[in-house]
């Protein structure tokens, strides 16, 4: 017989005190709803939480075993505590793992579509709000023109064929995950994720339509130049042949 499948969801969360124990709960349910009984919660957190977001899953953890509080207060920004929690459930052995935004930017109940992919050999499957069924809600304008431009050029410039390059709705296989760290991600902003496709692209990939509600995070001078340094460095590789 063969073992159940092990999912980890990977979480950062910060200044989550209001939702944050009904999101877990949302997820993991989903998760055992497809059939995964084996599924981690990996919450990560550090110091930019500062409401209570921390004690109060600390509590919840005692009584959910599905729940593992990932304290990590040497981040120093945001992909420090994606990376942190990619490391925490490959360390534990996952077989597959979900990255999904806290604070319902993304939809739980869309994890099963996720899921779904898994039978159907697929290395890694990627949320899309821009196929049809995907959308973008309580977003600026200026907003949806980053995301839809970022990906025009990305894979204009990158030769990659995703219809959503800056999504982070996404699941990876455990070698998929492992083969991305093992080359590292370079950026320090939102950028990593068009970087953690980018390297996917040779690999098994498809996208399924999500609805992301709401921007959690502002995107200035700083991020727009570590994106613009960042797709300089990729172009740079897929000229080698790294890409």
């Amino acid at each position: 017989m063969n073992a159940p499948i092990k999912l980890g969801v990977v979480c950062p969360m910060a200044n989550e005190v209001e939702t944050a124990s009904r999101f877990v709960d949302d997820v993991v349910a989903f998760c055992v709803k497809q059939g995964f009984e084996t599924v981690r919660f990996y919450a990560v957190l550090d110091g930019v939480s500062t409401d209570g977001t921390l004690d109060a899953l600390r509590r919840k953890q005692s009584t959910c075993p599905r729940l593992e509080v990932v304290w990590a207060p040497e981040n120093r920004c945001v992909v420090d505590a994606y990376v942190r929690g990619y490391r925490s459930a490959l360390e534990d052995g996952c077989d597959w793992v979900l990255e999904i935004d806290a604070g319902y930017s993304h939809q739980p109940d869309e994890i099963p579509q996720f899921l779904a992919k898994i039978p159907e050999g697929y290395d890694c499957v990627f949320g899309s709000r821009f196929i049809e069924g995907g959308d973008m809600r309580e977003n600026s304008l200026k907003r949806r023109i980053l995301s839809k431009g970022g990906t025009i050029l990305s894979n204009l410039v990158l030769h990659t064929r995703l219809h959503d390059m800056t999504s982070g709705f996404q699941l990876f296989s455990r070698a998929a995950l492992q083969a991305i760290l093992d080359r590292g991600i370079r950026s320090r902003g939102p950028f990593f994720q068009t970087e953690m496709k980018a390297y996917c692209q040779r690999l098994r990939v498809v996208e399924v339509p999500i609805s992301y509600r709401g921007a959690n995070h502002s995107i200035g001078k700083a991020a727009l130049q570590d994106s613009l340094l960042g797709l300089w460095r990729l172009y740079q590789l897929r000229l080698q042949g790294q890409l």
